[in-house]
């Protein structure tokens, strides 16, 4: 019963694969659901599953409190991904879903001696760059105007007065686990990590990613692909060709067996 509630509420499988070598699991932008890794299946190596992260606040969480510190979030999420760390695992996060799974990563290799077999991540600076931005703390207008910068709303939608206000607290504790998020230093991963940004990405710039590579003993790779800060939207095929590229080398070193 645990399993099934972990399944249902934390990870959404788009396709569940039980002959699957390998499982991706993938931590979504501020504000972002599990709905945006929904078709990511279809793109990838067949001996891979898709395990997109659902955290509270959203979707079919939407009545559920959201965090806003990264710490709890952390904790919870190292307890309930246990009966899934039973195949190798890499992990992809987008913008404030980049720092989450980074610092699960981590949190993975010391409670449990399993490491990543890649870190994928987009549109973040590096870690210990502290965030140069308190945009949490904004009033509701100036907010939505923050949020117009980065282009992944509508512009309709966030006309939207009743829906907005239902959708800001979940946003906002997003940022505020962005933004409050304090770096402390530790031994890099030993798996590659993959950068990615958007080339008219106005938040990060090429030079904020660049710094990932301090956080890696393996191989390190930086892609800066066409459009803004939600780049995996307008160029998602290109996006996941470089993943799968990524994932297909991994899947070639493994046996099924995580060690």
């Amino acid at each position: 019963m645990a399993a099934k509630t972990a399944e249902t509420r934390w990870f959404i499988r788009p396709k569940p694969n039980p002959h699957a070598r390998l499982r991706l699991f993938c931590l979504p932008y501020a504000g972002g659901g599990a709905s945006v890794f929904r078709s990511w299946s279809n793109f990838l190596p067949q001996d891979l599953e898709v395990c997109a992260v659902q955290l509270p606040g959203r979707e079919n969480r939407i009545r559920e409190q959201p965090f806003r510190h990264i710490s709890g979030l952390i904790q919870i999420l190292t307890e309930i991904i246990k009966p899934y760390l039973n195949l190798p695992f890499a992990l992809f996060g987008h913008s404030m879903g980049a720092i989450v799974a980074f610092e699960l990563a981590r949190r993975i290799r010391h409670a449990y001696g399993l490491k990543a077999t890649h870190l994928f991540v987009a549109s973040h600076i590096a870690p210990h760059i502290p965030s140069p931005e308190a945009l949490y703390r904004l009033l509701d207008a100036s907010f939505i105007e923050e949020l117009r910068m980065y282009d992944g709303i509508p512009e309709l939608l966030l006309k939207e007065k009743e829906l907005m206000q239902l959708l800001l607290p979940t946003i906002r504790a997003d940022f505020a686990i962005n933004e409050t998020y304090v770096y402390s230093d530790e031994e890099p991963l030993e798996c590659p990590i993959s950068a990615f940004g958007g080339l008219h990405d106005p938040k990060v710039s090429s030079d904020y990613l660049t710094p990932w590579r301090e956080h890696t003993r393996g191989a390190f790779n930086q892609h800066i692909l066409p459009g803004n800060h939600f780049f995996l939207q307008s160029s998602k095929e290109l996006l996941l060709k470089m993943i799968a590229e990524g994932l297909a080398n991994t899947l070639c070193q493994t046996d099924g067996v995580n060690g």
